[in-house]
């Protein structure tokens, strides 16, 4: 597909990785692009800066009956950038209940799935369009210390495969954008290099275009799938000798 004079929307757009999809698709030339935000005020200071091409649109993943509204409400759509997320920081049996990474799976997992199968339809009408899943180092590669939020990316990773094969015949290009270490608040507890939003947002717009399956955004994207190529179970004793020094300098 062609992001020029398409329809995009966007979710979790408020901020970060969303916020910087927003901006390069207007540099790409969407002719619109609908902002999804939990508060739609979050995310006023996109309609601002590009009047007349952004809206923001309410939008909470997580609530089934708003992604219904937004499909009524918004039936000119031809792609969907499904970024929004969570992360609780939670373990699997460390923390104290299961609700984080119940809600981890809620808006990483679910949520995204709900939006394909609401938007799936109207991309048709449209010629097909495309849908770019925003996932994570930690769907290729189990991290420990992310007990939550590293199963529900490896879960939407196998379901955006299983969407593309579902939606090929509607000629819906569905692209997976593997993320690593991006400077963004989702990540303020990652030390080390970051890559601005920018990056992965130009990186998920050359991939749509290009019919691309799925992208290494960044250098740490990369180096993982590398590194897990070479030796895969060695990489698995690394993440979890990083969960123990995790716990001996939170004093857990």
């Amino acid at each position: 597909m062609q992001v020029k004079d398409s329809v995009a929307l966007v979710t979790g757009a408020n901020r970060g990785i969303g916020e910087a999809f927003v901006r390069e698709l207007v540099a790409a030339g969407a002719s619109r692009v609908y902002a999804g935000a939990r508060d739609p005020a979050s995310a006023a200071h996109l309609e601002a800066e590009f009047p007349g091409k952004v809206k923001a649109v309410r939008l909470d993943v997580s609530k089934p009956d708003q992604i219904v509204a937004a499909a009524a409400a918004h039936d000119d759509v031809s792609l969907i950038v499904n970024n929004a997320g969570a992360f609780t920081h939670g373990l699997l049996i460390g923390s104290d209940s299961l609700d984080g990474a119940r809600e981890e799976m809620e808006v990483n997992y679910f949520g995204p799935v709900a939006m394909c199968r609401a938007f799936a339809p109207i991309l048709a009408r449209n010629g097909g369009g495309g849908i770019i899943n925003v996932l994570s180092v930690g769907g290729i590669l189990a991290a420990p210390n992310m007990g939550g939020y590293s199963p529900s990316k490896f879960a939407m990773r196998a379901a955006t495969q299983c969407i593309r094969a579902e939606l090929a015949d509607q000629g819906t290009v569905v692209s997976a954008l593997i993320v690593g270490s991006v400077d963004t608040r989702m990540a303020e507890h990652v030390k080390g290099a970051k890559e601005p939003p920018s990056i992965i947002a130009k990186a998920g717009i050359r991939a749509v275009e290009r019919g691309q399956d799925e992208v290494d955004t960044d250098r740490m994207a990369v180096e993982t799938r590398a590194a897990q190529a070479r030796d895969p179970k060695g990489l698995e004793r690394q993440m979890a000798k990083m969960l123990k020094a995790t716990e001996i300098s939170t004093g857990r």
